[in-house]
């Protein structure tokens, strides 16, 4: 069926939106980690674990604002394997096998942001004294380091920004957030092509947050301006028919039309991560929008009408193809889910609050 005559689902609304809940997380977790993939739901051991969704592990439960003690001790878990990944320098391996044997050596890729992100996060929030502070140790481990790569320098840059708004004076943290929104670059003056890269590829939400995140932080209107401007350019980007469509595997060049498919429900977690900084940092009602439509993407408002999770065992399919999801629901995209739905919950909170009842 054609995109434009697909049978539409019926509208989302705010009170349609389930709670988060973990129960394929712990599916895919055992006394080691995270295992990274599955087919369907069940999971494939052979693949092993990545310290990229261990990460993203250890971050979204300790987003979690009352958590109960299997969650606990989850993130506890999950702070040990990556104090295990990390080498003495601050450099992050990123794959064991389901052996526990690592199989590639530490760098300052990806992983290594990723890394520092879920260790800020839970530095600053997590559930227990001695997890914040073991989670800061290592932290401070790898809070001098520095990447060339600007998404790793994103992510660790939002795991500065965790340390920051925990302690406004920690010097090492505003360091490294402000090196990392220097990284990334500033907006251009094109207003068909704002973004200071020549193409969109994966997880450019998080470019734009860091820059609000640093504006915010570090006292900079603007480059919080930049931030809010970068950020509000893409969400009308991923704009589909009133929808989110987010940047798919393969990206998105300037005068090359935009394909639509395979899209990753990481980067519509991302967009709903960024949104609802935005929003925190401005109090400005107009970011809800956009973070609904990043919460209603999971639901079926999106370019198939397709539900993007399981219900039956609450995992994220791991992608959304033009024949409909992939079913196979990994560590990544379940992750991907809770963190979104953690945001819905704040914006229900937040919306119940409002003299006109807020979102529907």
């Amino acid at each position: 069926m054609s995109l434009s005559l697909r049978l539409l689902p019926p509208p989302v609304r705010l009170t349609d939106v389930p709670p988060p809940r973990w129960d394929h997380v712990f599916r895919l977790s055992d006394d080691t980690g995270l295992l990274e993939h599955a087919r369907n739901a069940i999971v494939r051991r052979e693949h092993g674990y990545c310290v990229d969704d261990v990460s993203r592990g250890l971050l979204v439960a300790c987003r979690e604002t009352r958590p109960g003690p299997d969650l606990v001790r989850l993130a506890e878990r999950y702070l040990a394997f990556l104090t295990h990944a990390q080498a003495a320098d601050g450099a992050f391996h990123n794959r064991m096998s389901f052996e526990r044997r690592w199989t590639d050596e530490p760098t300052f890729d990806d992983w290594w942001g990723r890394a520092l992100w879920g260790l800020g996060t839970a530095a600053a929030r997590g559930a227990t004294g001695w997890l914040r502070r073991e989670a800061g140790n290592a932290f401070r481990q790898g809070v001098r380091c520095r990447s060339p790569w600007p998404r790793a320098m994103a992510f660790a840059g939002l795991g500065a920004a965790e340390m920051l708004r925990a302690d406004p004076h920690d010097r090492e943290a505003a360091q490294l957030l402000g090196d990392a929104a220097t990284v990334i670059g500033l907006p251009g003056s094109d207003p068909e092509w704002i973004w200071p890269e020549r193409e969109l590829t994966y997880a450019n939400p998080a470019l734009a947050e860091v820059l609000i995140a640093a504006g915010d932080l570090l006292g900079d209107e603007g480059l919080l301006s930049d931030g809010l401007r970068m950020l509000s350019w893409l969400c009308d980007m991923q704009e589909h028919h009133g929808h989110l469509s987010t940047v798919p595997v393969g990206g998105w060049r300037p005068g090359v039309p935009r394909h639509r498919f395979d899209q990753q429900p990481i980067e519509a977690a991302a967009t709903a991560d960024a949104c609802a900084t935005a929003a925190a940092v401005t109090g400005d009602e107009r970011w809800d929008a956009p973070l609904f439509q990043s919460i209603a993407w999971f639901l079926g408002d999106n370019d198939t009408g397709s539900v993007m999770y399981d219900s039956e065992t609450s995992g994220c399919y791991d992608g959304l193809t033009a024949d409909g999801p992939n079913l196979n629901q990994g560590a990544e995209s379940t992750l991907a889910l809770v963190s979104t739905l953690q945001h819905a919950r704040t914006l229900a909170n937040r919306s119940a609050t409002r003299p006109s009842g807020g979102l529907a």
